[in-house]
């Protein structure tokens, strides 16, 4: 058995990280917002850190709950969301914005729903 406040302490940060996400991006309608400006930039960068932070914390679920709790939702590619940190931290200037714009469009509503959904069942 694993540390289920540990587990929801954490959930509940990328939670947050999800939401810092969600309305970062909501002004971003194109990938020239984030890549035509100073402040787009920093709104990019600010962004890629919380995908990070996202991804590692999802790490850490896996190693604390012996990758059993995750692979109960399978409405999202976890290892995709896990591998999205891997891709940000090791090849960040190659980054491309407009995958991460499709990223913060198409999968952080999806994926706050999920992790409210496994808080719930805990």
């Amino acid at each position: 058995m694993y540390d289920k406040e540990l587990v929801r302490d954490i959930l509940n940060q990328i939670l947050d990280a999800t939401q810092k996400v969600i309305s970062r991006s909501a002004p971003i309608k194109t990938v020239d917002d984030f890549t035509d400006s100073p402040e787009g930039m920093e709104k990019l960068d600010s962004i890629c850190m919380q995908l990070i932070a996202i991804g590692e914390s999802l790490k850490n679920i896996d190693k604390i709950t012996n990758k059993t709790l995750l692979n109960k939702y399978p409405e999202i590619d976890w290892k995709g969301v896990k591998g999205l940190r891997n891709i940000i931290t090791h090849h960040y200037f190659d980054i491309d914005a407009e995958e991460i714009l499709w990223v913060c469009k198409k999968h952080l509503f999806p994926l706050s729903e999920t992790i409210k959904k496994i808080i719930a069942d805990l």
